[in-house]
């Protein structure tokens, strides 16, 4: 059952009945027995389980043909058709630097 929200357009007051969504609306404030008005709720937050409901359940199948050769070229290392390039640069040297306790670079 829902919680509606009203207004009492005599005194202002703001309240909150739980009520069937078959019941009538209040009319009546319960402080100065003013006449209320329901109020627009936001409503709860849905919650989907199970599958269906999102873009990636329902792929086409050279998708997931494609996503499956990608995953399987990844395990086996590459193998699959795919290059990978050199990150590193020939003939480039990294040196160590150390500081002294005086405060020096070596």
């Amino acid at each position: 059952m829902p919680t509606y929200d009203y207004v009492c357009k005599k005194c202002g007051h703001r309240f909150e009945l739980f009520q069937s969504i078959k019941a009538e609306a209040a009319k009546d404030c319960p402080i100065c027995q003013g006449p209320a008005e329901r109020l627009l709720g936001i409503g709860g937050g849905m919650i989907f389980k199970g599958t269906g409901f999102y873009a990636t359940d329902h792929r086409s199948k050279s998708y997931t043909q494609k996503a499956k050769q990608e995953s399987n070229a990844a395990i086996s290392g590459g193998e699959a058709g795919t290059t990978s390039k050199s990150e590193t640069k020939p003939g480039t040297k990294t040196e160590a630097k150390t500081t002294t306790a005086s405060g020096e670079t070596k």
